[in-house]
């Protein structure tokens, strides 16, 4: 199974929902595929021009290391020195903290990421699981 388009809009437009319904600051949402290309995209109304990069980047980055941003974070503060040729590695562009979220179909396999980026991590990432649930696909956000 592949990540479908229908499936991505889904994504962010429940992820942006969930936001609004929560009163969170505004958010921008990328969902990639399972090869790293952006399927899906929004920025809400007021959302920094840095977002972009950062949303995709957290949704790249779990794509590349194969576990949510939670992971990468809670890695990264172990061993910094492996985190540092990493991002050197990917020319910048992992961005390790909660809100990338790997998204799995029925059978647990990776079919893409959503990275989100706009309020505080914790926030954005459940804005993620909702947006990836909403669409009947299974959210893997990663672990402390």
């Amino acid at each position: 199974m592949s990540l479908t388009l229908t499936q991505a809009s889904i994504i962010v437009d429940a992820t942006l929902k969930t936001a609004r319904g929560n009163n969170l600051a505004p958010l921008t949402v990328a969902v990639l595929d399972a090869g790293g290309h952006l399927v899906a995209f929004k920025r809400e109304d007021k959302s920094g021009i840095l977002r972009f990069d950062i949303a995709f980047g957290k949704a790249w980055g779990a794509l590349g290391m194969g576990f949510g941003s939670r992971t990468l974070a809670s890695r990264a503060a172990k061993t910094p020195q492996f985190f540092t040729m990493l991002a050197a590695a990917s020319g910048g562009r992992m961005v390790c903290n909660p809100g990338g979220v790997l998204i799995k179909d029925g059978g647990g396999n990776i079919i893409g990421a959503c990275g989100i980026s706009g309020d505080v991590s914790d926030k954005d990432e459940m804005c993620a699981v909702a947006g990836i649930e909403a669409a009947g696909l299974k959210a893997d956000p990663g672990a402390d």
